[in-house]
């Protein structure tokens, strides 16, 4: 009988291995399939459309595999806003990218990279605190004040079995000026 002997060194080294394999998965950008669960639910249950109420304010969420339950909340870029409207208040464009009124977009502001968090009820606007960009989620998230160069990225969504899934990748590359 042969006895191989594994160091500690080389069974921690595999540890590591495993844990950034799954971080990268986490950390991977969402894939056309991929469901959303809301941010901090621990149950990981996937969101419907009536899970995002009509002129509500914006749901954070984050792209989760459906096939193995990974959700891709390792990198920030990662982390969507969801709203829903009634589908005829939104631009061509926008529609086209909605599922039955749900609309998704980076939740990071491309001005300095700070998070788009503020919800103006009146106008139906969403905005970031830091430099009081607002943008017009029912318009592709067009600026409509303030400093950010370009509008949110666009996450296009279909309805998957009743669910919220990601019909394809950003529409735009996730950045920020330098501030």
């Amino acid at each position: 009988m042969t006895v191989t002997r594994v160091s500690r060194r080389s069974v921690m080294m595999g540890g590591l291995g495993l844990v950034l394999v799954q971080g990268d998965a986490a950390s991977s950008r969402p894939r056309a399939g991929d469901v959303f669960v809301k941010a901090g639910d621990s149950t990981k249950t996937p969101l419907t459309p009536r899970d995002v109420a009509i002129g509500a304010a914006q749901t954070l969420a984050w792209p989760m595999d459906p096939a193995d339950g990974t959700v891709r909340s390792g990198s920030r870029l990662n982390q969507v806003i969801l709203l829903r409207f009634d589908p005829q208040t939104l631009s061509g464009d926008t529609r086209e990218r909605a599922a039955d009124g749900v609309v998704a977009y980076s939740s990071i502001c491309p001005h300095t990279g700070c998070d788009v968090d503020d919800w103006q009820p009146a106008e139906r606007l969403v905005g970031c605190q830091c430099h009081f960009s607002i943008f017009d989620p029912k318009d592709g998230a067009r600026v409509v004040d303030g400093p950010a160069p370009r509008p949110l990225p666009a996450l296009p969504l279909t309805i998957v079995e009743g669910k919220l899934a990601a019909a394809r990748s950003f529409t735009a590359p996730i950045t920020f000026e330098k501030g």
